[in-house]
């Protein structure tokens, strides 16, 4: 047995002491998230690294992968949207992705001022190598029982929600229950 404490339920016990009680468990719980960010990111960097990917660059492989029409190709201004990250992210992933010979970028057709990212057969290749060694890896055993995942997803889509992301809290459970 581990004589060692934790560092943030010690932290807890100093923010009460110090007279920051009311916020003691609200620091806690977001310290909490943090480390369990970090544990997962090395979880996630141990299968994207071998691969030259970062979770980001993953994110964007896979939603090109996902396009309805199979074409694996959308506008720079939606996969930021969908990604809710900033365009400068978006574009900086996407350079990086294009260097790899993942991901080239195109104009529109239509409009020649809309910049399309359009998924390449090696980034197709990539990303299914990739969602499989997330899923065996990450994603079917993320630490916890299947009720608890059902159950923390939907607690943090209440905070997401919260923060003004497009959420709708109450049904997070149910969206994630049906497999």
């Amino acid at each position: 047995m581990s004589t060692e404490r934790d560092p943030i339920q010690a932290a807890h016990q100093q923010w009460v002491r110090h007279g920051w009680g009311e916020a003691a468990d609200g620091m806690a719980m977001v310290t909490s998230l943090v480390r369990v960010n970090q544990l997962l990111l090395e979880r996630i960097d141990a299968v994207l690294r071998p691969l030259g990917l970062t979770f980001a660059r993953y994110e964007v492989l896979r939603l090109l992968a996902f396009v309805a029409d199979g074409a694996g190709e959308m506008a720079m201004t939606r996969l930021g949207s969908l990604l809710q990250v900033h365009p400068t992210s978006v574009t900086s992933a996407v350079d990086r992705l294009v260097r790899q010979g993942y991901v080239e970028r195109t104009r529109s057709a239509t409009d020649g001022r809309v910049v399309l990212a359009s998924l390449t057969p090696a980034g197709r290749a990539v990303v299914e190598e990739a969602t499989e060694g997330l899923n065996r890896e990450v994603f079917q055993r993320p630490g916890l029982p299947p009720e608890q995942v059902l159950e923390l997803t939907g607690l943090l889509g209440r905070l997401r929600a919260d923060a003004g992301d497009h959420v709708q809290p109450d049904d997070v459970p149910a969206t994630f229950s049906s497999r």
